[in-house]
């Protein structure tokens, strides 16, 4: 029997709390840490992030098993559960720590992610332009535990009510 081997994908798209869940949740999905990427500042915390300058979104980094799931699938999981067309916004949360951004782990996640966006483009799907950054995936620093599963530690499915 092969063995299967795990990936790594990562996205930005607000509050990670909520995103985190909705991965979570995704069969095919084994894992998922919230955290920062895509800054200049070594180990971040949360109060660092949030008062912004550090140039770190809040993301998950969701692993699963391509037998099981597609980085597809989770491309349309990310792009249903989020507005991409806000820059630096989702919902009351504004900051350029809640961008909308994928951190792509190899050349084909890369032209996977470009191929979604460029397809949601064509389909006119949104009024507004999708601002989206799709950049490599860089350090990706745990955020605290406290922040680990925090929906589901709560007893809660989104952050919004």
């Amino acid at each position: 029997m092969k063995a299967v081997t795990l990936r790594k994908a990562t996205f930005a798209a607000g509050c990670f709390w909520g995103v985190e869940e909705v991965f979570r949740t995704t069969p095919g999905v084994v894992a998922t840490e919230v955290g920062y990427v895509g800054g200049r500042t070594e180990h971040p915390t949360y109060e660092q992030v949030c008062a912004g300058g550090t140039g770190h979104a809040e993301a998950v980094e969701v692993t699963y098993d391509p037998t099981q799931v597609s980085y597809g699938t989770l491309l349309h999981v990310f792009w249903e559960n989020h507005d991409p067309t806000t820059p630096n916004r989702q919902g009351p949360d504004v900051g350029e720590q809640y961008r909308s951004a994928i951190f792509f782990h190899s050349p084909d996640q890369e032209a996977a992610a470009v191929a979604s966006k460029a397809s949601l483009e064509q389909a006119g799907r949104f009024r507004r332009p999708i601002v989206t950054q799709i950049v490599p995936a860089s350090t990706f620093w745990r955020a605290e535990e406290y922040h680990q599963q925090y929906l589901a530690k709560r007893g809660d499915r989104s952050c919004h009510t």
